[in-house]
């Protein structure tokens, strides 16, 4: 993709590529950063002025004290921080009136294909549940072990880092959330696990989108070309060298994701609020960690980044779900919830788990069947040898154009995964046999649980897209956007140590974006010339960028809306990002390290 491509072209080709489910999202980034990025102010690592990044950081702070500080609800905390966000970029960096309402309105276009997979994954659950197959599901499970901990590592981990491999964009949160809540795990519960686990194999996840879009995009300029091609390597070549350092990164931090959800489980859910019982669960987590994480790294080293989290996680369950079985290294306590009476209130959802629905000749095979065609409808679709992808994405009515202001965004229907959903579901009646009552039952349920989400939806997407599009093609000032200043501010300040601090702005793009994609189109350029200017490995410093943006995605607030959208639980988003932070920091501060001793 050449640096002078007409936006029209940049867009056509990035909503069409088989893998572009994140990049549809991200055109206009292109729009402003290409044209600007052999411009030498906009690749120096000079700082702009203090009092400027403190005002870009005004609107992340905004969502911070509201939603963690004040503990206030999505709902009533993102139109606040929308708010604010507009002030800041109207008045500080003198976007134009068109460009705050066409960002604002890609922003609703965002929510609306957000909220569209959201229901596709309600109607599923709602689906099965009507059905009777959830019944069926949970006693399969505890069939295999009833321990609480070994569900969350399979369900989560495993499968839900399978479903990452093959289609990204929050979706294992959106399956493994709505799942552990029928196998009876408490709604707030079922949402930290769906979160924390969207970390290691986010950085592969779609078929590899977040390497292939996201950082093949932010380093197509031509200081970074130079560069690679000066190094002795063509963009392919540096392209793969990059995801095994992402991938050695992500398997280091990685390893210790199971034991942190174990841990998380029983500190926060357990009636005696013990760590120290997630953390009995060791020789089950580590297994079922390298279960997932050498199959990953394999799959970076010899095949490049479209298959690490889909290989891996499929190897890892197979693997882990025979060992369960077998009982090796389960743990000899079973550890359970409290009884439901018990629970606080804050951790239940509006959605019931439905487990009394049970049907005579439903079997385990069955039950199951519809997450087979989900797994088999992303995997075909995502991969670009088989065309599927490119056909069904070629259907997009997006606007090229919002009001003429050249931001763009695409809608494409057929290839989200909401529409792959509601086909399973169509497919479900079927393979399950349900009545015409059941059918409408389930349509009405998933209709009437999605109205919770909406509302911080449509405040929280339009503010991120204001963030992001204020750069110099819509603004009057000349300034970089806000998420570009911030990120300059923090290069100058720390120098050397930049390696340090490189995941941090990739988890900033990850937490204003939502999207490990969007975040390394945002910042994979200007890391790779902050490395160059203090003399660091280029592609390590990238490398860390991406894990950052991975790690990023846990906190994200969009991401916290849908998922627990998905299991009714509305007014908790705050809590839950206070809980995810702690693994986020830990994934930051360990792979800073190890990219800082890496890097020299």
């Amino acid at each position: 993709m050449a640096g002078g491509d007409a936006p029209q072209d940049i867009r056509y080709r990035v909503a069409h590529s088989p893998a572009a489910w994140h990049a549809a999202t991200a055109r206009a980034d292109f729009v402003y950063r290409l044209p600007n990025a052999t411009r030498e102010a906009h690749l120096s690592t000079t700082a702009a002025p203090g009092v400027l990044a403190l005002l870009a950081l005004t609107p992340i702070v905004t969502v911070g004290v509201l939603l963690v500080g004040f503990r206030l609800p999505a709902s009533r905390a993102m139109p606040v921080a929308y708010a604010v966000t507009l002030l800041v970029a109207a008045l500080v960096w003198r976007v134009t009136p068109l460009g705050l309402v066409a960002a604002s309105l890609q922003g609703l276009l965002l929510a609306a294909t957000l909220l569209y997979i959201i229901f596709g994954a309600l109607l599923l659950l709602a689906t099965l549940g009507a059905s009777g197959a959830v019944a069926t599901i949970r006693d399969a499970f505890t069939g295999i072990s009833p321990d609480r901990r070994v569900q969350a590592i399979i369900v989560g981990w495993l499968f839900g880092s399978f479903i990452e491999g093959a289609s990204g964009f929050g979706t294992p949160a959106a399956i493994a959330a709505p799942l552990m809540l029928a196998l009876g795990f408490p709604a707030m519960a079922a949402v930290m696990v769906g979160l924390v686990i969207q970390s290691t194999p986010v950085s592969f996840g779609a078929v590899g989108t977040p390497i292939l879009v996201g950082v093949a995009g932010g380093l197509d300029a031509d200081l970074a070309r130079e560069a690679i091609v000066a190094g002795g390597w063509t963009a392919r070549s540096h392209l793969e060298h990059v995801a095994v350092r992402v991938a050695v990164l992500h398997a280091a931090a990685g390893t210790l994701v199971p034991l942190f959800l174990c841990a998380m489980l029983t500190r926060f859910y357990g009636a005696r609020r013990s760590a120290r019982e997630g953390l009995a669960a060791w020789p089950f987590a580590l297994f079922s960690a390298f279960a997932f994480t050498v199959p990953y790294l394999a799959c970076a080293v010899l095949l490049g980044p479209e298959f690490p989290s889909l290989i891996g996680g499929a190897l890892g369950l197979a693997v882990v779900v025979a060992a369960a079985r077998r009982g090796w290294f389960v743990p000899r306590e079973v550890w359970d919830f409290a009884p439901r009476r018990d629970w606080e209130r804050a951790w239940m959802g509006r959605i019931e788990p439905a487990t009394d629905a049970r049907r005579a000749h439903m079997s385990t095979a069955r039950a199951w069947l519809p997450y087979g065609v989900v797994a088999v409808l992303l995997l075909v679709t995502r991969l670009p040898s088989l065309g599927l992808g490119a056909w069904l994405a070629g259907v997009d009515i997006g606007p090229a154009s919002i009001l003429g202001s050249g931001i763009g965004q695409s809608f494409l229907p057929l290839y989200s995964p909401g529409f792959l959903f509601i086909v399973t579901c169509v497919v479900t009646y079927g393979l399950h046999r349900m009545r015409a009552g059941e059918i409408r039952q389930s349509w009405r349920v998933a209709a009437s649980q999605l109205r919770g989400a909406a509302v911080a939806l449509v405040f929280a997407l339009p503010m991120v897209r204001v963030f992001i599009e204020s750069g110099p093609a819509l603004n009057a000032s000349g300034l970089d956007s806000m998420p570009l200043m911030l990120a300059q501010t923090a290069a100058d300040v720390a120098g050397q140590a930049w390696p340090l601090c490189a995941p941090w702005i990739g988890a900033l793009g990850a937490f204003v974006a939502g999207s490990n994609t969007v975040s390394n189109l945002m910042f994979a350029l200007f890391q790779f010339a902050t490395a160059l200017k203090i003399g660091a490995d280029p592609a390590v410093v990238v490398a860390v960028q991406a894990v950052g943006g991975a790690a990023g995605n846990m906190i994200t607030v969009h991401n916290v809306v849908a998922a627990s959208a998905t299991v009714g639980l509305i007014g908790q988003e705050g809590a839950l990002i206070r809980k995810t932070l702690v693994p986020m920091v830990y994934y930051c501060l360990l792979t800073g390290a190890l990219a800082w001793w890496w890097a020299a």
